[in-house]
């Protein structure tokens, strides 16, 4: 959610600071602003919506070498131009622009600031004016922003501009992310590395509850009892191409085209030489030692986690249960004598997620992070990592992380049933070569996909998706693709649960979409179809080529039935993506919506 960005250097930074802005849209917002300063003081421009609009409103005559930048996504306070970053003091001296939740505003703005007139209704502003108070109290900027930071509890990633120091800009952050870019002659402030890579590949990872001062020629990191920290800069493992459109319309479809590619190249990246797997030795001990395996995750990774926990517990003979983040980390289940936790992430800043990973590591338990950001804060704080390999990923709605998850989790299973001595003929890159292969074959019928979007889904107010076994997990991930991209209340159901309460919701010409790609339960999920069909369902079957009947709109290609999900999931995707086109929907930036989610 939210994004930030910063400049301080000698070149005008509006447009550095807007191209970044840009470039974190993908993260999800509904209002955008800048401040950039010069010898005339701290110039504001703000706006609810787009970008574009903020954009159109930038007086280009203001010249400025030194600013900060942010995208919102309303948490306290509706989106408005009020509401809307960077926001000020009263005295107009510090200017904020902040990521995350101030758990503990009320009680501040109660304690120190009884007399201060706030002029939004947002967390942030809290933060700003309670610099400005402990400065008017005497204390320097620095140990302003420290006192305030030790006081305020939550999630912040934080850049102020103070309009008495043209040189400078402060930073901080808890939970949310923060990066700083160091360049020769100016430095940069960024929530996400993509969005600065126009000026540098060079960046800084920050750690929790620390204060940054940036200049252009220095960066310096103290912590909170302010001691210096030393910590080079890291390089950016991203191309700045990956992360364009190029002739695609929309990044949604580019990435689930791309699904393919990301397949061969983990396969790739997960084999050595010879051919055989490639894992990390200790993640390998953790997997044999554990006697559960706890996937915790949120939405489409919740979703990987469910097909991973089949693949895990069917090929190494492991058991797992798989926890939404959100509500494992109030409500923790009584745990096994040798717990594994594996977090999904694809971000690795998974808000829900780092909660409960910080709650077990207190625990003494080990953490096995599975995300598409090497260097993330799940990453980093995790004992273990496993990277996706997917490229960045900048719709809101997951394609190629989601496949990726699952054809990593097979890779991960099948290595721990290999560590454990279990005999095995699945193997895992020749079938997931197969897979992609596939992959590529349904990525072609885009037309008949459309087809049946146009057909089923162009003018009805709700959709439902059936299967049984790994299918269902499936159908759960189409619906979520559906109504997150084109608003369609749409829900995915196990095939024999329908009969338990959820038929009652079928009438005349009700989409049902099923997924047949199971043997021993397509007669099974071939009957419910019959039973919503007698009841005027407008059905749609999506079924494997080896099971096959003549009436099946759309015929995935056989692969090893583990895998299936890995298949049959791009029909899905391609008719949410056609049905949110069909229905004029932002396809890449869903309303209310935000990629990276850094809020609880």
């Amino acid at each position: 959610m939210c994004g930030i960005v910063g400049y301080i250097g000698k070149e005008d930074t509006k447009e550095i600071l807007l191209k970044g802005l840009e470039k974190l849209e993908y993260r999800g917002y509904d209002s955008a602003g800048i401040a950039v300063m010069n010898e005339d003081g701290v110039h504001v421009f703000k706006e609810k919506g787009r970008i574009a609009t903020l954009r159109e409103n930038v007086d280009e005559k203001v010249p400025a070498n030194i600013g900060i930048g942010h995208t919102r996504w309303a948490t306290h306070g509706v989106p408005s131009k009020t509401n809307a970053h960077p926001h000020q003091s009263t005295s107009k001296r510090f200017t904020l622009v902040h990521n995350g939740v101030i758990e503990n505003f009320t009680q501040v703005r109660k304690e120190f600031l009884k007399d201060v007139e706030l002029t939004s209704e947002t967390d942030t502003e809290v933060i700003v004016q309670l610099i400005e108070h402990f400065v008017k109290e005497g204390n320097e900027v620095e140990a302003a922003f420290s006192e305030t930071l030790s006081l305020v509890r939550g999630s912040y990633a934080l850049a102020l501009l103070d309009n008495e120091n043209p040189e400078t800009i402060y930073v901080g952050k808890n939970k949310s992310p923060l990066l700083v870019g160091i360049g020769d002659g100016y430095n940069v402030v960024a929530s996400d590395a993509m969005a600065m890579l126009q000026k540098t590949d060079q960046f800084v990872e920050l750690m929790d509850e620390e204060v940054v001062i940036v200049t252009r020629d220095n960066v310096t990191i103290k912590n909170l009892d302010g001691e210096k920290m030393e910590r080079d800069p890291f390089t950016a493992e991203l191309d700045a191409s990956d992360i364009e459109k190029g002739t695609y319309p929309h990044y949604m479809l580019k990435e689930t085209d791309e699904q393919p590619l990301v397949v061969r190249n983990i396969i790739n990246k997960y084999q050595d030489e010879k051919g055989n797997l490639k894992l990390n030795d200790d993640i390998r001990k953790a997997m044999r030692n554990t006697d559960r395996i706890y996937i915790v995750a949120c939405g489409t990774s919740y979703h990987a986690g469910l097909v991973g926990k089949q693949l895990i517990e069917k090929i190494a003979e492991v058991p797992v249960e798989v926890h939404i983040a959100s509500e494992f980390s109030y409500n923790m289940p009584l745990l096994s004598e040798k717990p594994l936790f594996l977090f999904i992430s694809q971000s690795g800043e998974t808000a829900d997620s780092r909660a409960v990973l910080v709650h077990v590591k207190k625990l003494g338990h080990k953490a096995l992070t599975l995300t598409n950001v090497p260097g993330s804060t799940l990453s980093r704080e995790a004992d273990y990592t496993l990277v996706l390999h997917a490229g960045p990923e900048i719709a809101v709605a997951s394609t190629k992380a989601y496949t990726a998850q699952m054809a990593v989790l097979a890779i991960l299973a099948v290595d721990t049933a290999r560590a454990k001595g279990i005999e095995l003929e699945f193997d895992p890159i020749k079938e997931l070569s197969i897979v992609a292969n596939a992959m590529e074959s349904l990525c072609d019928q885009k037309e008949e996909l459309e087809k049946i979007a146009r057909e089923y889904l162009a003018v009805t107010r709700n959709c439902f998706f059936i299967g049984r076994g790994i299918d269902y997990y499936v159908c759960l991930e189409a619906a979520l693709k559906l109504k997150e991209i084109s608003y369609i209340q749409a829900e995915g159901f196990a095939g024999g649960e329908l009969k338990h309460g959820t038929i009652a919701l079928i009438e005349e010409g009700t989409p049902v979409i099923a997924l047949a790609t199971q043997k021993h339960v397509n007669l099974s999920i071939r009957g419910n179809v019959k039973e919503v069909a007698a009841r005027g369902a407008y059905t749609c079957v999506i079924s494997s080529e080896s099971l096959q009947d003549e009436d099946d709109r759309i015929v995935i290609p056989d692969v090893h039935e583990y895998l299936t999900p890995l298949v049959s999931v791009i029909p899905m995707q391609l008719i949410a993506y056609y049905a949110a086109l069909h229905r004029d929907c932002d396809v890449d930036k869903p309303r209310n919506l935000a990629k990276s989610v850094t809020v609880e």
